[in-house]
């Protein structure tokens, strides 16, 4: 959005980006290749300088990057505004993975061809801030201690809404912004990309309630225009169509829930018992008493959505077969009543992940094998419990303090950025920083992994995945549920009809914010 266009080489590694000229943040300190080059430094520095900062994506070659305390002394010293020339020095140092030509230009020099390169800027790392202003206030901090400051103060964007408030764990108050760029365009300009729109409402609370009733109640009320109705209230939206819409999702998606089975601790450990785990469990059961009939059954690890690359070895989701999972064990010469009992951790609050896991609880019964479900607050609740750095290596170190049964994610999981290479790269990859919740790795399965990044051909790029997925499908370390109708699995974002005419979300399906998209909102009426 930020970008007037962008050049590709002709070998696949280099992405140019001209910016647009004239676009301020909000607090009036210019948009410039300067700001947008600190601002991913920034991330990288605060990955502890990790090669795959970039959301598990190991897309450049940072061993030539010299980014660190000394240069962010030098970033405060200067101003991005208008660099010295001793910075500037450095920010056009072309052996750097991303570097400046100009005040509006920046290159990404990718360490080998990555078709998707540009989807990994619908989420946080492209959505741009005033790096001037965030080092005017205290910087970035450390990788272990980030500046929380902007927790209370928001960082300014060059987004039509500005913040004009914020109360933690209560409410944020927008306000147009009445120096936003967007402004200007055209309607026709707007309705080619609805998320530039500048907005229909002057100020705009989101507010932060916990309690299903009581969002229900502001809906059904007014107080709110729009909600997120969850089990508890849903077939009161669902008995009021000439009241109430929704949104749902596309039988093809990359929002699914799915459960993790921890492969280094005793018993998940047992491939055996996994794959009894996978069969054992009554998919549609759980679809109809929980996700209101929403679920899609999938082959995992790809993403229906990307069709291109989805279940390359055709293989069929997992069926309920409690007749073939007793004889999985008694092939693998394995009594389920002499194991010990299994824990299923969920995320307090969650009362779909809750009722899901007593399905999975009794089903898994049938089979000897016994769970005890552990209820987490949220805050105790990180992936997978271990400090909240989710990656691979520290989930490894600490696999014997995560419970046998997770949720794949706290409920829900959207992808980290709308690629196929996406949940590859997080939930089977042995060098990811997040989202590998079964502790799993297999040779078979990073070759595939590494494909992704790493300029092989597509031909390769598919043989290899075959043999992935099937080795993923055998090892089972995730029982995918399946993808989702409902945003929230068992509800949705819900509007007033009366009032609203329609909105967007994320475009990675939540993965960035399960908050409607506001300036996006159409309202029946204007004024």
């Amino acid at each position: 959005m930020l970008a007037v266009n962008w050049t590709t080489s002709a070998d696949g590694k280099t992405y140019t980006f001209n910016l647009r000229q004239g676009v301020n943040f909000s607090d009036g300190n210019p948009l410039n290749a300067y700001q947008v080059w600190g601002e991913m430094y920034g991330f990288y520095y605060l990955s502890a300088n990790s090669s795959a900062w970039m959301l598990s994506y190991n897309v450049f070659n940072m061993g030539t990057a010299n980014f660190g305390p000394s240069t962010i002394a030098l970033m405060n010293q200067s101003g991005l505004i208008n660099p010295t020339q001793q910075l500037l020095s450095i920010m056009q140092n072309q052996s750097w993975p991303i570097y400046v030509t100009g005040p509006s230009t920046i290159v990404f020099h990718l360490r080998n061809s990555f078709q998707f390169f540009p989807n990994l800027f619908p989420v946080y790392t492209g959505l741009i801030f005033d790096t001037q202003w965030l080092l005017q206030h205290g910087g970035f901090g450390t990788p272990t201690l980030f500046n929380s400051y902007f927790n209370q103060h928001p960082i300014p964007g060059t987004g039509p809404y500005v913040v004009t408030g914020v109360s933690e764990n209560a409410y944020v108050q927008f306000q147009q912004n009445p120096t936003y760029w967007g402004a200007k365009l055209t309607a026709t300009q707007i309705q080619a990309n609805p998320y530039l729109d500048p907005g229909h409402a002057k100020n705009v609370i989101v507010k932060w309630v916990q309690n299903d009733v009581t969002r229900y109640t502001d809906l059904s009320t007014g107080s709110a225009q729009v909600s997120g109705i969850l089990s508890q209230d849903w077939p009161l939206i669902q008995n009021n169509p000439n009241t109430y819409s929704y949104f749902t999702m596309p039988d093809k998606s990359m929002l699914f829930v799915g459960l993790t089975l921890n492969t280094q601790r005793y018993p998940t450990n047992i491939t055996a018992v996994r794959q009894a785990m996978a069969h054992a469990i009554n998919y549609t059961d759980i679809s109809q008493k929980v996700f209101f009939g929403g679920l899609v059954p999938m082959v995992g690890p790809e993403y229906p959505a990307q069709s291109q690359y989805y279940d390359l070895g055709n293989l069929p989701p997992y069926e309920y077969n409690i007749t073939l999972a007793e004889q999985i064990l008694k092939n693998a010469n394995i009594v389920a009543a002499k194991l010990p009992a299994m824990e299923f951790r969920v995320v307090a609050g969650c009362a779909y992940c809750e009722l899901s896991a007593e399905i999975v609880q009794a089903d898994l019964s049938q089979i000897g094998l016994s769970v005890n479900i552990e209820v987490t607050e949220p805050s105790q609740y990180s992936c997978p419990y271990t400090g909240g750095t989710c990656s691979y290596s520290s989930a490894l170190a600490d696999s014997q303090t995560v419970a046998h049964i997770t949720w794949f994610g706290t409920g829900t999981f959207a992808p980290a950025a709308p690629t196929p290479a996406d949940n590859w790269l997080l939930s089977v990859n042995n060098q990811t920083a997040s989202n590998n919740w079964a502790i799993y790795s297999n040779p078979t399965v990073q070759t595939c992994v590494n494909d992704w990044t790493n300029g092989a051909s597509n031909s390769t790029l598919i043989s290899d995945c075959t043999a992935a997925q099937k080795q993923v499908y055998n090892d089972a370390p995730y029982l995918w549920l399946g993808t989702l109708k409902l945003v929230f699995g068992a509800g949705s974002v819900v509007w007033n009809k009366d009032v609203v005419k329609s909105m967007l979300l994320d475009p990675v399906y939540t993965g960035q914010s399960s908050t409607a998209i506001f300036n996006t909102i159409q309202f029946v009426t204007s004024g």
